[in-house]
């Protein structure tokens, strides 16, 4: 179980990973060897999965981020996924319940790429009966 000194923690290291853990501990309020105590301690219970860092497509040349839900036949379902998986424009994959039963996160060139991607990759994917794209405009948080 995590205190309100651990929650701390994690949101300064949400925000940069690579913060000093001196100055998470002039933060916190705690020596820098209890953060960094801490700090293990939630690597090893499988609270902290790995450090990280965020990428803006649009800085790396992709224009167009997609969410896109796909509907797949249940015998190929897992084929799919590992299928989805391979594609360099696929940035997460995830099995989910709801409206669609796999979802993704693509980045693409632009709309033509995406639209190439969708018809020519993923929508010739053994299975695939549905794909529904939602373009993000902006990302907030």
């Amino acid at each position: 179980m995590i205190d309100e000194k651990d929650k701390k923690i994690l949101e300064i290291l949400k925000e940069n990973s690579r913060t000093p853990y001196t100055e998470i501990a002039r933060e916190v309020d705690l020596s820098e060897a209890t953060v960094r105590k801490r700090i293990d301690k939630m690597k090893e219970e499988g609270i902290i999965d790995k450090f990280t860092i965020e990428l803006d497509p649009a800085n790396l040349g992709y224009q167009t981020v997609c969410l896109l839900g796909l509907d797949v036949e249940p015998e190929h379902f897992l084929k799919a996924i590992n299928e989805l998986e391979e594609l360099e424009e696929v940035k997460w994959v995830a099995k989910s319940t709801g409206d669609h039963m796999i979802m993704s996160e693509i980045w693409t060139r632009d709309g033509d790429h995406l639209s190439d991607l969708m018809t020519k990759k993923i929508g010739k994917i053994e299975g695939v009966r549905d794909l529904c794209p939602a373009i993000i405009l902006e990302k907030r948080k």
